[in-house]
């Protein structure tokens, strides 16, 4: 089947522009879509005003907090976008073991009031929904590879609020007939992202180089994950607003796989000095999801998208990333 005719886009907005993710995202369409107006939403508190510094001045940044309904509406409302990449969310799976009710509030709340802005302003632009392998949870091995008819059995808060955002897309995509796509997103690498998984590593290791640090501290290591690039992984964005069909759900990931050891034993590898590394049960997740591989087939036929950058340029991005950093 070929593939359907793409849509095209004026002005986009990106919730979360300053993230690990949205910032990336931003370069993408700023760089190869230079036809597009590219806004964001980011929060006056926000610490990731940096992400944002290789694309200064060819971005609009409104300030606005989706907890906070009015900004929320009255960012909507002056941006007018045809299209809206909803990245904002609180990310880190561990962290919400410990502060649950604010990584709920924040990603299930905050989606919500994005979805009811739209509504209410009568706006209608293509909406995507991030969401997250997480929402699978613990897979049954049979069923993997993983395909979008999974069931969702999510196994942290963080995963619990990635679903609820998931099932909000599908209700206002039933009920208004808004056009939603809704993206799960599997493992990828991402130098800006906070401490967590190959990025911890890759820092710890910078650090260990320069003499700052004497050992690497790490958690489960048994997991088995799909890797992709995260500029691989917001091309993808793009490509689903543009091809992927509203109501519908769709796998994103690559073709790597690997378990999180494997990961930081390739990172130990490139390491300028010996990297003594040790298990830090404080890093340990209450339950863990430990077979993350992707079915990507319905996502590849909408799209025709397939990865550009190897699993070894992207941990050398990364580390290079890293050592920048620590220098």
């Amino acid at each position: 089947m070929a593939r359907r005719p793409g849509r095209s886009f004026r002005r986009v907005l990106i919730t979360g522009i300053g993230g690990s993710g949205g910032s990336y995202l931003a370069e993408h369409i700023v760089e190869s879509h230079p036809e597009v107006e590219v806004h964001g939403l980011r929060r006056w508190h926000s610490s990731t005003r940096d992400n944002l510094a290789r694309i200064a001045g060819r971005v609009t940044v409104h300030e606005a907090d989706l907890r906070d309904f009015g900004s929320t509406l009255a960012a909507l409302r002056e941006v007018q976008p045809d299209a809206i990449f909803h990245l904002a969310a609180q990310a880190n799976v561990r962290a919400s073991f410990v502060t649950p009710a604010a990584v709920l509030g924040d990603n299930i709340l905050g989606t919500a009031h994005l979805l009811e802005a739209v509504r209410l302003l009568g706006l209608d632009p293509t909406i995507q929904l991030c969401s997250t392998s997480e929402v699978y949870g613990v897979v049954d091995p049979a069923r993997v590879p993983i395909d979008e008819e999974t069931p969702m059995r999510p196994a942290s808060p963080y995963a619990v609020s990635k679903a609820a955002q998931d099932m909000l897309g599908w209700s206002y995509f039933l009920s208004y007939g808004m056009r939603i796509v809704r993206t799960r997103m599997f493992t990828y690498l991402n130098p800006r992202r906070g401490d967590l998984f190959a990025t911890s590593f890759a820092r710890q290791v910078a650090r260990i180089e320069r003499g700052l640090q004497a050992e690497l501290l790490h958690g489960n290591l048994d997991s088995v994950r799909t890797m992709l690039d995260v500029r691989d992984a917001m091309r993808a964005y793009w490509e689903a607003l543009c091809h992927c069909e509203p109501g519908e759900a769709y796998n994103i990931g690559g073709a790597t796989t690997m378990t999180v050891g494997e990961v930081l034993a390739r990172l130990v590898a490139l390491a300028r000095a010996p990297i003594p590394t040790r298990l830090d049960e404080r890093l340990l997740r209450p339950a863990d999801v430990t077979l993350q591989i992707p079915n990507v087939d319905k996502f590849v036929k909408a799209t025709g998208w397939q990865p550009r950058h190897s699993f070894e340029e992207s941990l050398a991005h990364l580390l290079e990333h890293s050592r920048a950093e620590v220098d």
